[in-house]
């Protein structure tokens, strides 16, 4: 498939009273068109600010992108002027944000709202906007969308304030839709729902999708590939067969060995990742994981492991991928 983004050497740091914080520390990934991809980690690994400086959403000060090049259909989104971003904000990149509540604006319509994007991009008059917002509504499973438009979000609940943001993010065609854990707040059914439903859709109208969670059902159903992140790096990539079957880093595998499994005894205890995350603002100079893992050697101490492939485009950066015991296997 044709290369949709291309990010290389990211680098975004915050400058803070505490020391710089090193949210994201050079990643880089792919993502072609039509493409699920998902970024996985614990909290804190830096997936939202990875997606963020994408769309050059960082606060600036403290934060900063310092390295690297974001290049989107071939333009370095690190280049565009703020007038020349803006255009492409809801446009060409849309994003859902993890919480719906906070994303909407409590004062303003739901009508309102919709349309605005519509008539900003688009150059729609407000009745082509309107009918346009009710046909998105219907689309994302909302009924009575005419009524609805002119109600606010404190009339909706989770799920359907969801629905809403990813009405939002399709109602100009983007070719990319960013997705920052769209399912937090919310239970495992209506969970379940909303990703059916943006698979669906992105799969129906040819959009590329970034999904960001800490997750590893999400990953499982939705991704076709899986970027693992930890302290701010990517420490594997591979297909979600590849990540579930071959796990090539220990981090990877402590979190297929946290989650429950229907295929283990009841009884079988989950296996935690034990520790802490790292502070972003004082890493030591080996491995960001060492302190956590039970394979770590030396020179995991002194030295960064680089992401080197495994093969079949399968990258982990571990000095001990090749000797990482596999027993039972994630099942897919």
């Amino acid at each position: 498939m044709p290369r949709l983004l291309e990010i290389e050497n990211l680098r975004t740091q915050f400058f803070t009273s505490a020391g710089t914080v090193r949210a994201v520390d050079g990643i880089s990934y792919n993502v072609d068109e039509g493409e699920a991809a998902a970024i996985v980690g614990e909290s804190g690994c830096g997936k939202s600010v990875s997606a963020l400086s994408i769309l050059r959403l960082i606060p600036d000060p403290p934060g900063r992108i310092v390295d690297g090049s974001i290049r989107f259909k071939g333009i370095d989104l690190l280049q565009l002027s703020d007038v020349e971003i803006r255009r492409v904000r809801g446009r060409r990149i849309a994003m859902v944000f993890q919480e719906p509540m906070t994303s909407l604006n409590p004062v303003l319509t739901i009508g309102l709202q919709l349309t605005e994007t519509l008539t900003h991009h688009l150059g729609m008059t407000k009745e082509a906007a309107r009918a346009r917002a009710v046909e998105l509504m219907g689309m994302v499973g909302i009924s009575d969308p005419e009524r609805r438009l002119s109600q606010y979000p404190h009339h909706f609940s989770g799920g359907m304030r969801q629905r809403v943001m990813i009405a939002m993010a399709l109602c100009c065609e983007p070719e990319l839709i960013i997705a920052d854990e769209p399912t937090t707040a919310l239970d495992v059914t209506i969970q379940a729902q909303i990703l059916e439903l943006m698979k669906d859709l992105t799969r129906r109208l040819g959009v590329a999708l970034i999904i960001i969670t800490h997750n590893l059902g999400v990953v499982a159903r939705y991704a076709d590939r899986v970027h693992v992140m930890y302290a701010g790096k990517i420490i594997e990539q591979g297909t979600a067969r590849q990540i579930y079957h071959e796990p090539g880093h220990p981090y990877t595998i402590g979190l297929l060995h946290s989650v429950p499994r229907l295929d283990q005894p009841r009884k079988e205890k989950l296996a935690p990742i034990e520790g802490q995350p790292p502070d972003l603002a004082r890493l030591d100079e080996g491995c960001a994981f060492r302190p956590r893992c039970r394979y770590a050697v030396e020179r995991c101490a002194t030295e960064i492991p680089p992401l080197e492939d495994m093969g079949d485009g399968h990258y982990s950066a571990c000095w001990e991928k090749d000797k990482l015991p596999q027993p039972q296997r994630a099942a897919s």
